[in-house]
């Protein structure tokens, strides 16, 4: 079994070394690349004013910050959530940018690079040359965006998990974990008096006949190769 927790921020800015901060965060975690509907979610008081221009993009105004915690008051559930695998996000550098200043200005550690997915990148290598953006992908692969008005990081983690299901080899419409266990288990309880006895299936003649008159119908068969 393999953990990841795909995240992400919002932000006062774009970009932390001139002053800008976080002021939200969240994530969600991942097992085999299926999340398990644990999640990460919180609304942190930037210490700073938040732009318009900000304002603009994720919603949030400096009202809605006010008596929220500050990094530091959250920084250990965050970093304990985020545990010791990798930690995906859309354009990735950018938000391990905001969480290594936001972590330098408490005095801890910095994020591991190792640890870094970014499905953007992933995006512009499937994808070159297209529209990569978390709503050109979701487009792509007809993800609804119906709820995204503006960011959010919750509901953008949530999106990206979808797209990124897709970015690593994509999974059937309405399959889950839950659905695969249901079915192991159904396999469980059938094999549980014993191992199964093979039945092989042994065509008719008729059917061996309708498949000869059609092979016969092809150009260079396979089938008939030496």
């Amino acid at each position: 079994m393999s953990r990841a927790v795909l995240f992400d921020t919002e932000t006062t800015g774009l970009d932390p070394l001139n002053g800008d901060r976080i002021l939200e965060i969240a994530a969600l975690e991942l097992v085999n690349d299926l999340p398990t509907g644990r999640h990460f979610h919180r609304v942190i008081d930037p210490e700073r004013d938040i732009p318009e221009e900000a304002s603009r993009v994720h919603g949030f105004t400096s009202a809605d910050v006010t008596g929220k915690p500050r990094f530091a008051e959250i920084v250990d559930e965050l970093l304990e959530f985020f545990g010791d695998g990798p930690l995906i996000a859309h354009n990735a550098p950018f938000d391990f940018g905001f969480l290594d200043a936001e972590l330098g200005r408490i005095g801890r550690a910095r994020l591991e690079l190792g640890r870094m997915v970014d499905t953007l990148a992933m995006a512009k290598l499937r994808f070159p040359g297209m529209p990569n953006s978390l709503d050109a992908l979701c487009r792509r692969f007809s993800i609804d965006l119906s709820a995204r008005t503006t960011h959010n990081a919750l509901l953008d983690c949530r999106l990206l998990a979808e797209v990124y299901v897709e970015l690593t080899g994509g999974r059937q419409r309405g399959l889950s974990l839950a659905a695969e266990e249901a079915a192991a288990a159904a396999v469980a309880v059938y094999t549980l008096d014993g191992p199964r006895t093979p039945r092989p299936i042994v065509p008719t003649e008729a059917e061996l006949a309708a498949h000869a008159a059609f092979i016969a119908r092809l150009k260079d068969p396979v089938w008939l190769a030496a």
